[in-house]
C-alpha cells in the first residue's frame, strides 16, 4: 500500500497485479509505504476501510482520500499465482504447485475447502465495496499498463517508468475446456470485478 497525502491517493496492492513494480517506481515519492507484513502491504479494501481510513479521518482530519487498485484477467491472475508457487524454493512446502498441473490447481481453487497450494484469495473480495459506501475509486485492468501509467502521471505530476518486478517464472498453462467453463461459472464474481475495471 502506498499513500500520497497531498495528492489524496491511496494505492491498494492487489497481489499478482504488478504491485511490486508500482512500489519500486513510486515509493521514493510516497508519504507512507506499507511493504511489510504481507497482510498490511496487501490490505484489501475491507481492511483499509476498517483500519486505515478511520486513522486518516480521526487522526489526520481528512475524509477525501481516494483509492486505486489494479485487477487482472482472472485466469491470467490464477496462472501468475500457479507459476509463482512453482519456484524451487517452495518445493516440498504445502503451498507449492511444483507437482500440480494448472488444471488441477484451478480445480482445487474452486473447492470449498481449498488445499494450501490453491488458497490464493480473491480479487473480487479484495475490492468488494463496503456497506458504508467505501469503494475503490479508480480501478484499472492490469493488461492496460499505459492507462495505469497515464493516470498516475496525471495524478502525481511526474513521469513514471514501470519495470517488471517479482515476476512469476515462465511456464505453460494448460487447462481443459471443462475446467475453464466451470471456473467461469463458479467464479463469475472474479469476472464481474474485472469487467468493472477501466479497460
Amino acid at each position: 500500500m502506498l499513500v500520497f497525502w497531498n495528492k489524496k491517493l491511496v494505492i491498494l496492492s492487489v497481489p499478482k497485479t504488478g504491485s511490486t513494480a508500482l512500489e519500486t517506481a513510486l515509493a521514493p515519492n510516497a508519504d507512507m509505504i506499507v511493504s511489510h507484513p504481507p497482510e498490511l502491504k496487501h490490505a484489501p479494501l475491507y481492511r483499509y476501510n476498517r483500519f486505515f481510513r478511520p486513522m486518516f479521518e480521526r487522526a489526520c482530519k481528512t475524509d477525501d482520500m481516494e483509492t486505486m487498485a489494479v485487477v487482472r484477467e482472472p485466469i491470467s491472475w490464477m496462472g501468475s499465482w500457479y507459476r509463482y508457487r512453482q519456484r524451487d524454493i517452495l518445493r516440498g512446502q504445502r503451498n507449492s504447485t511444483y507437482d500440480v498441473s494448472f488444471d488441477e490447481f484451478v480445480q482445487a481453487y474452486m473447492q470449498n475447502d481449498q488445499p494450501p497450494f490453491a488458497n490464493v484469495g480473491s480479487q473480487a473480495k479484495f475490492i468488494e465495496p463496503r456497506r458504508n459506501g467505501v469503494k475503490v475509486d479508480h480501478l484499472f485492468r492490469y493488461e492496460n499498463q499505459a492507462r495505469i501509467v497515464s493516470f498516475l502521471q496525471d495524478r502525481l505530476g511526474y513521469d513514471i517508468t514501470l519495470e517488471r518486478k517479482n515476476s512469476s517464472p515462465a511456464g505453460a498453462l494448460e487447462i481443459s475446456p471443462e475446467t475453464l467453463a466451470d471456473f467461469k461459472h463458479r467464479c463469475r464474481a472474479e469476472y464481474e470485478a474485472y469487467e468493472s475495471a477501466l479497460a
